[in-house]
Order: C-alpha cells, then structure tokens, then sequence
C-alpha cells in the first residue's frame, strides 16, 4: 500500500524536508543521508515546478518496481534512482490524472523563525571574514528590518533572498581557483554519471547547475538563503 493514502498537509516551503523524509522512509533507513547530488536533483524539481505529490508517489512506485525485482543486488542508494517514477507522475498530474491544489493551510513561518533565519544568513556569511561578501549580508539586515511587512507575502521574500543566493553564488565562484573549480566537476561527473542514461538533456543540465552552485557554497563555507532551505 502506498504510504500516501493518509497524506499529511501539504506545506509548500517544506518541500526539501518531505521528500528527504520520504525517501528515508520508503527505503527503511531513516539514518540515511542524501548526497548532493540528490539534494541538487531535489532542487531542480523544485525550480521546475514538479509537484511535491508527484515526487512522492514517484518515490513509492519506484521502490515498488525496485522491490518485484527478482534480484535486488543492490540497494538504492540515491534520488536518482526515482527519477523516471516521478517524471511521469508528474506529467499524470500535468495532464489531469489526480493533480490537487497545493496550497499551505496555513502560514508556514512564524516571523520569530523567519527573523532568525535571516539573522543567522547573515551572520554565517560575516563568519567567512571575506569583504566581497559583506554587501550581501548588509542586503539581509535590510530584509530582517522589513520582516513585519514582507513576511505577508513570502514569494516577494523568497525573490528576494534567491536574488541575493544568486549573487553569493557568482562572487563565490569568481574567487574559485581553477584546481577548485575542476574538483567540483569531477565531484558531479562522479555522482552523476551512474543517471546520466536515465534523464534527459535539459534534466541533467539543470541538474548540473543546482549541484555546482550547491558545491559553490558549501566550499566558501556559506549558507542557502532560499526559504526552501529553512528546516
């Protein structure tokens, strides 16, 4: 039986945590931690507008295939391996086969926790002791003194912090020496191409940008600013 027949309620901005959670469950190891490549395969779907339901049903009906095998050498161990599953789970909705509104019953953040987020953004990139940096974190004190107001409307606010993720991103990756920058896509060559057969073009390009700028990030030592990433 599939572990969607008692739904819970759907929050947008959880979308990360639910899947994350989801797959750890489904696969029976809640120790499990994801790569980064699943975390940048997870964000594509995200950009792309794939239904949170659609990956989860995807989810299941892969490990149901996964499990009717006769042979089961080895174990799934990455998102990726549910790729095609939710690609036409999605596309079922996209066409009307079982597509529900998608909207939070409620507001997913309470200000006390958007206020601190945003703080500890900006504190965590202040952290990194590196000047090109510093207008960026000023632009999140500028957001925090404006959460009263832009905390009614969390798409304005999710722009916003997107635009100034953006920005990190391209200064991080400016400052990158040619060893590093050829280290991360070794990295993604790495992970990747065990999935590469399974995609299709535009998938793995996508896929290809969310893991470098991921990669891009995590070597400066700095934080995703995206609501998506506030768990």
């Amino acid at each position: 039986m599939s572990t969607l027949d008692n739904p819970a309620p759907f929050n947008y901005f959880n979308y990360f945590t639910e899947i994350e959670e989801h797959f750890q469950r489904v696969r029976g190891t809640s120790l499990f931690l994801l790569s980064p490549l699943d975390w940048a395969l997870i964000e594509s779907w995200k950009n792309s507008g794939v239904p949170l339901e659609a990956v989860l049903r995807g989810i299941d009906l892969a490990f149901e295939k996964w499990r009717g095998k006769r042979s089961r050498i080895q174990m799934v161990n990455s998102i990726a391996y549910c790729t095609q599953a939710v690609m036409t789970e999605a596309q079922r909705m996209a066409d009307g086969g079982g597509a529900r509104a998608e909207k939070p019953e409620a507001e997913p953040f309470p200000a006390d926790e958007l206020r601190r987020y945003v703080e500890s953004n900006a504190a965590a990139i202040r952290a990194t002791s590196r000047a090109e940096f510093l207008p960026v974190a000023d632009s999140l004190d500028q957001i925090g003194a404006e959460l009263p107001t832009l905390s009614a409307d969390l798409e304005a606010l999710e722009q916003r912090l997107t635009i100034l993720e953006q920005k990190l991103i391209a200064i991080a990756r400016s400052g990158q020496s040619e060893q590093q920058a050829l280290e991360a896509r070794q990295n993604l060559e790495k992970h990747l191409r065990p999935w590469r057969s399974k995609m299709t073009a535009p998938q793995i390009a996508m896929l290809e940008t969310q893991f470098l700028d991921r990669a891009t990030l995590d070597s400066a030592g700095l934080p995703r600013l995206s609501l998506f990433y506030l768990r």
